[in-house]
């Protein structure tokens, strides 16, 4: 069983910087694609970046690319999510979920683990 833990949310002006880290429960870890999700209020879940278990692969939603960048350090069991230039839109829950297929977590459909989600709010 891998338990993911996000951390890093919290409330930022428009324009501003948060760094979000999901943590693992095992070092299988090492082993598993991971990918950011947020689900804001009355909306469904959107896709957001996912990287291999080496971190060679990353891909980004259109509506991030260029803002937000993910990263992994396997020794640590930890994925960041670096979100740059965040706007009011940005305003989320964000989950991580891990799963040892890449395509699989950038679809979101069938993940093996999810994170509980951390909140953030980005205000104008």
């Amino acid at each position: 069983q891998v338990q993911l833990v996000e951390s890093g949310g919290g409330s930022v002006q428009a324009g501003g910087s948060l760094r979000l880290s999901c943590a693992a429960s095992r070092r299988i870890f090492s082993c598993y694609a991971i990918g950011w999700f947020r689900q804001a209020p009355g909306q469904e879940r959107e896709f957001l970046s996912a990287i291999s278990w080496s971190g060679s692969s990353t891909y980004y939603a259109d509506s991030v690319k260029g803002r937000f960048t993910i990263s992994r350090d396997n020794a640590k069991n930890t994925v960041y999510l670096q979100m740059n230039s965040l706007k009011p839109e940005d305003t989320a829950v964000y989950y991580c979920a891990a799963d040892n297929n890449f395509r699989t977590v950038v679809t979101g459909q069938g993940v093996d683990y999810w994170g509980t989600g951390t909140l953030v709010t980005v205000s104008s």
